[in-house]
């Protein structure tokens, strides 16, 4: 019998993470050596937002460098991750009856990668990513999560990699370090004490939150791949938070296992 398998949401940041080593990418290493060893990685990208539903079917997904304005050698960087066509179609099974396209165009983006580049640097594990319906409310996300349930029994870590926080307009892109806006602090706090608590249903209708969520999350897309994760955790299922932090002062690095 296959161990439970722990889900795991990470807070991305700066595609430049995939080159550092700092106390952020220094947890996503301790991270790959703590927990088993997966057969295949389901991963949910912030990066992989669009008006569909769909999941990457290919053999060999193709590394995306899905930004601008970087240095070289970040567009050099290659995770030649093998994909999983079987996966696939077991994730196409599992949320009939929503209508799940098998796609071989996409592969994985910065936010699968540039985490994963340090969780397991082998790119040994068969990876295949899930998009994000652009189309869709929270909650249907979170219920999407649930049909996936399964997957942890089956030896497969689901992952999802944004920001609880993720407000660009006001990150500061200095080498300087400065403080969390205060907003920051207090809406990262607030979904912190929710998931302790297990109250599900706030962290899902977390627009209710007023300035602070609109401030925190202005677009949704770095905040919903934690609501498939919290479909996935079981009832009072043990949660922490191995990576800690906020960089250029609005962008949370918090990430959060369950199991």
């Amino acid at each position: 019998m296959t161990d439970l398998m722990p889900v795991i949401f990470f807070g991305h940041g700066n595609p430049m993470n995939a080159l550092s080593k700092n106390v952020y990418t220094d947890g996503w290493a301790s991270i790959g050596k703590t927990i088993p060893r997966p057969s295949a990685v389901l991963a949910l990208s912030a990066h992989w937002y669009i008006p569909d539903c769909a999941v990457t079917a290919n053999l060999i997904p193709r590394t995306i460098h899905d930004f601008g304005g970087f240095p070289r050698e970040l567009y050099q960087v290659e995770y030649p991750a093998p994909g999983s066509p079987e996966l696939a179609r077991r994730v196409k099974d599992l949320l009939a009856p929503v209508s799940v396209e098998l796609d071989e165009s996409w592969g994985l983006d910065h936010g699968t990668w540039a985490v994963l580049t340090h969780v397991f640097p082998g790119a040994d594990i068969p990876i295949v990513q899930l998009s994000i319906d652009e189309r869709q409310p929270p909650l249907f996300h979170y219920e999407m999560g649930k049909r996936l349930a399964s997957l942890r029994e089956e030896g497969v870590l689901v992952i999802g990699s944004g920001n609880i926080v993720h407000n660009l307009h006001t990150y500061a892109w200095g080498k300087h370090e400065v403080e969390p806006f205060d907003w920051a602090v207090r809406f990262e706090k607030h979904v912190r004490e929710l998931l302790v608590k297990g109250d599900n249903a706030q962290v899902v209708a977390y627009e209710s939150f007023g300035r602070d969520a609109a401030l925190s999350v202005p677009t949704p897309e770095h905040y919903l791949p934690l609501l498939y994760l919290l479909g996935l955790r079981k009832e009072k299922e043990h949660i922490s938070f191995p990576v800690q932090g906020v960089d250029g002062g609005s962008v949370s690095m918090l990430a959060v296992q369950m199991g």
